[in-house]
């Protein structure tokens, strides 16, 4: 299970990764099945709040980079899709690296 990224402004301004968060919460119980926190965002990706779905492309276009290839098949997890560009931007930068991402899954955290 791969976290999409979140940025690190926002991580602390919610005190941790809640996308990681998720993750973890999700496969506890699942011994097999591991989080790989290995995609992150570099530069100057802005709050895509308010922006509309051509915007928020331009916002994440280039700016998630790979830190190492998970094993296996990737699931990819976000805690909401509003329009699908991190999303998007995220499975380019795993399939790009070489991973298999069999799905996305957005889950929202109660």
């Amino acid at each position: 299970v791969v976290p999409a990224p979140t940025r690190r402004s926002a991580a602390r301004r919610r005190g941790g990764d809640p996308i990681t968060r998720i993750a973890s919460a999700a496969t506890v119980a699942q011994a097999a099945i591991s989080v790989a926190p290995v995609l992150r965002t570099v530069g100057l990706v802005r709050d895509s709040e308010g922006l509309n779905s051509a915007a928020r492309e331009r916002n994440i276009a280039g700016r998630v980079r790979l830190s190492a290839v998970p094993p296996g098949e990737v699931l990819l997890v976000d805690d909401i899709i509003t329009t699908g560009a991190t999303a998007r931007e995220a499975v380019r930068v795993l399939v790009a690296g070489g991973a298999r991402v069999a799905a996305v899954l957005a889950l929202a955290q109660v």
